[in-house]
This record gives C-alpha cells, sequence and structure tokens, in this order.
C-alpha cells in the first residue's frame, strides 16, 4: 500500500513540511502500546478517543495493545477551522460507555494548550472510574496553560501549527500519513 506522504504540502494557502516521519510515528506508538499494555496488564481499561483528530493515532495504537481493553469515542471542539484555539470547548458527541469503576485511558492527538483535555479530564473523574490516564501523540509543552496530568507522551514539539496523521487544517490534511509542520516566513 502507498502511504501519502508529500515532502512538502500546501493546505489552504499554507506551506507545511515534514517533522515526523510515518516510521518515527509508528515506532513511537509501537512503544507506547507496549508501555500500556504493562501497566494496565490485568485491569482491561477503556481507551477514549478524542475526534475527530485521534482515530488514526487510537487506530494504530490499538494495534500494539497486547491486554484485553474497550474502545469509545467522544467528540469535543474548541478549534473550528481556525488554527488557534477559540478558548471555548464544546461538547459535540459524549460516549457510550458507563466508565464507573473503569480504567480510563483518554487519547488526544495533540494537546497546546490544555484547555480541551483538562475540561475532558475533569468531566471523566466526576464519573466515578477506577483511574483516568491520558495519553498524546503530541505535547506544545510552550504552549500548555492549563494544568494537567499527561502520562503518556508519543512527542513533544515546538509551539508550532501541525497537520498529517489525523491533524488538521480546516478539515484538510488528517489523510496524509506523516505530521508535517507550518513553515515559517
Amino acid at each position: 500500500m502507498d502511504l501519502y506522504q508529500p515532502e512538502i504540502v500546501n493546505i489552504n494557502g499554507e506551506e507545511f513540511r515534514v517533522y515526523l516521519t510515518h516510521e518515527e510515528i509508528q515506532q513511537r506508538i509501537k512503544q507506547l502500546g507496549k508501555e500500556l499494555s504493562k501497566d494496565y496488564k490485568d485491569k482491561k481499561p477503556i481507551f477514549i478517543g478524542v475526534l475527530n483528530g485521534a482515530y488514526i493515532f487510537l487506530a494504530d495504537l490499538m494495534r500494539y495493545v497486547t491486554i484485553p481493553c474497550e474502545v469509545d469515542f467522544l467528540k469535543l471542539s474548541s478549534y473550528g477551522d481556525e488554527k488557534v484555539s477559540s478558548g471555548e470547548v464544546q461538547e459535540l458527541k459524549e460516549i457510550d460507555a458507563d466508565i464507573e469503576g473503569r480504567h480510563v485511558i483518554l487519547v488526544e492527538d495533540i494537546i497546546d494548550t490544555g484547555l480541551s483535555m483538562k475540561f475532558l479530564a475533569d468531566k471523566m473523574n466526576r464519573m466515578n472510574p477506577a483511574s483516568v490516564s491520558v495519553v498524546t501523540l503530541l505535547h506544545k509543552k510552550e504552549a500548555t496553560r492549563y494544568d494537567l496530568q499527561i502520562d503518556y507522551t508519543g512527542f513533544n514539539i515546538p509551539n508550532l501549527f501541525v497537520v498529517g496523521y489525523g491533524l488538521d487544517f480546516a478539515q484538510e490534511g488528517r489523510n496524509l500519513s506523516q505530521i508535517y509542520i507550518l513553515q515559517k516566513g
């Protein structure tokens, strides 16, 4: 199968270059899958993916998790079609599962300000789970303004806009198999 992975891509008039290759991403996800499998052995966690961005990351992560587990999804929005957060979180789809007494692993594509994940972790904790952990593929430490615990991080990245591998710019670019970073100037 040929993956969509050009060196440079133009999305909505902005030029992006490869930042993380497909191979680098897969290698790190494999490591995360091993860590999660070890840490949650005999706990049957439920992985909750944040749509739309985390669906590719979660699908690949599940292929490396070697323990019994479940998956559910919810959908939040704090960006709309912009490159910066609106500062408000909208819940567009709730989870279907009952998480009371369960080990919950929240799966996010990227954490930048931390607003959405703080909102989500607080919401999940009010549902009386056994535990709540956070795994993110990407973390923009420089941009994080909210106090939150991130238990598993794929890559720490600079505070620049990225697309690809599920991440979008106005709904475009999710199908790229690599992660691209906005070209400066």
